[in-house]
């Protein structure tokens, strides 16, 4: 198998899932921590800067209540009362294996999807960086309901690592890498010691996680990935239960897999736009408006548009996808400036028309090309 070198970084997330933190479902345990933690302390012994992104605050409640066992099929009002219970011992374990200050930062997906509360978010942790404090972040399941949780810490290390301007991502799990198949059920599945771009392909590698306690498995991970490499940050995922393994990654050796970043990154509005924004309504456009969008740099107009789906208002994300026989192919996505009413009043207009429709006619385009993101 090639040999793939970790490449130079200076700032690195380190996400560390909870079948690290609480391997035996029982609470909060050193086990797998300690080689974790000689790889920040080695790292910023170089003068390099780590961020955690740390699991396991509902585990740590569930073991101080004597409740062992994974937390599996547990409300909303349950974990966010389990995390709150769980949050304080989570850091405390966390603080014991360093000499350094250690900053909790709890973010929720609207954290992340605001861009005022995303420059916050970026602008607090530059600060504990400077300070020279080892932040640790963790989803605030206290306060997070359904629809503002991102779900999962592997994505929210990537928003983390897109947020602190990181150029490494270390997802520490615990399988040795990415698989040509599911090795648990495929026995002479391969790693594959780099991927150069996230593609359809590499997701039907994936299956969802063996553990009952994660909440995300090998799916979220290329997610995560796909995220920060979209951003130019390069992402390893590495077996954090085999201390080499993080001892080797301290050396400079790639011993998981390696996801290169994207040879052209997206600027980082149009990350966010991308990733971070929630798509409120879908707009199904022609053929001849979907190859301007793609090939020409255009903006979306009226005329293009054969379909509005959902209930949006100006200033939402909206999907712009191109029909064929009953099968739908994503387009682009970007900010409309026209809500799904209006829409469906001026589809299939030209442009000098909406004012003949509408009352209020902000913009002679739906989303001009500065606010769209094309799928590549």
């Amino acid at each position: 198998m090639a040999t793939v070198a970790l490449p130079d970084w200076t700032r690195a997330v380190v996400k560390v899932g909870s079948a690290l933190v609480a391997p035996d479902d029982r609470g909060c345990s050193t086990t797998h921590l300690l080689p974790i933690a000689r790889f920040v302390i080695q790292s910023r012994r170089q003068g390099k800067e780590v961020i955690l992104v740390s699991s396991g605050a509902v585990a740590a409640g569930l073991a101080e209540q004597g409740r062992g066992g994974p937390g599996t099929g547990l409300s909303i009002p349950e974990r966010q009362a389990l995390a709150a219970l769980g949050q304080p011992l989570l850091m405390a374990h966390w603080r014991r294996l360093f000499d350094v200050p250690c900053a909790q930062v709890l973010l929720t997906y609207d954290d992340l999807q605001r861009r005022a509360r995303f420059v916050n978010a970026k602008n607090t942790i530059a600060e504990l960086l400077d300070r020279d404090t080892l932040p640790i972040v963790n989803e605030n399941d206290t306060v997070a309901t359904e629809e503002l949780r991102v779900g999962d810490n592997d994505n929210l290390a990537a928003y983390v690592a897109v947020l602190a301007e990181a150029d490494l991502l270390v997802i520490c799990s615990d399988v040795d890498g990415l698989y040509t198949a599911d090795p648990h059920d495929t026995p002479d599945a391969e790693r594959l010691p780099a991927v150069d771009a996230i593609t359809d392909e590499i997701y039907d590698m994936v299956g969802p996680s063996h553990r009952k306690v994660a909440t995300g498995g090998m799916q979220t991970k290329v997610e995560a990935a796909e995220k920060a490499t979209d951003r130019g940050i390069d992402t390893v995922l590495v077996n954090g239960t085999k201390g080499g393994h993080l001892d080797a990654l301290g050396r400079g050796e790639m011993p998981g897999t390696l996801f290169r970043q994207a040879e052209q990154p997206l600027p980082a509005r149009k990350h966010w736009m991308l990733h971070a924004l929630p798509s409120a309504g879908r707009l199904t456009v022609d053929a001849g408006a979907a190859d301007a969008l793609r090939h020409e740099g255009a903006s979306l107009l009226p005329s293009g548009i054969v379909a509005v789906e959902g209930r949006f208002a100006r200033g939402d994300a909206v999907e712009i996808a191109v029909e064929k026989e009953g099968n739908w192919t994503r387009v682009a996505k970007g900010i409309t400036q026209y809500g799904a009413a209006d829409l469906e009043r001026i589809q299939g207009r030209q442009s000098h028309a909406i004012a003949e429709v509408l009352d209020e006619a902000p913009a002679d385009y739906v989303v001009h090309r500065d606010d769209l993101v094309v799928e590549a």
